[in-house]
């Protein structure tokens, strides 16, 4: 294995813009996170049933890629960003701070959802260009799953 290869086989210069993206894409989840559950948590209203489980499903999926990508940074060889004092610092999506409209928290999600997949397209293009089978495969598969979501809370909207 050369010095110039991670444990993986994959060049260590790339790897390491690649693990900052996936860093910037870890802090945008945490706060899409702590914003989806703070909105299942403060939902009121006549749609408050139909929200507070949906907000609850977005928030258990969120935290489960919050892991992946985290193990994926390390696999790659580097370190995640674990303080939210840094995920606040990094992250393109803005913390939401007790919100329980139905409309605005939707379209909050929305946003997140949006800002989430810009960065993952960023990512993917990267691990696509140097040959991560492993974080493209992770990421495109989050990609097409928000896309269905975006469509959805639109159609919601309308």
């Amino acid at each position: 294995m050369s010095t110039a290869t991670t444990d993986i086989g994959l060049e260590k210069k790339t790897s390491k813009e690649l693990a900052q993206k996936l860093n910037a894409l870890l802090a945008a989840y945490q706060l899409f996170y702590m914003n989806v559950r703070g909105f299942h948590w403060n939902i009121r209203g006549d749609k408050f049933f139909t929200l507070h489980v949906k907000f609850e499903e977005l928030y258990t999926d969120a935290l489960t890629k919050i892991d992946e990508i985290a193990e994926r940074i390390l696999t790659l060889g580097f370190t995640p960003t674990h303080a939210f004092s840094d995920y606040i610092e990094q992250s393109t999506i803005e913390e939401i701070k007790n919100e329980g409209k139905d409309i605005v928290c939707v379209q909050h999600v929305l946003s997140g959802l949006q800002s989430l997949i810009e960065i993952e397209r960023e990512v993917a293009a990267v691990s696509s260009e140097v040959g991560d089978d492993g974080t493209n495969d992770l990421i495109t598969t989050y990609i097409r799953e928000q896309e269905k979501l975006v469509w959805m809370y639109n159609a919601y909207l309308k």
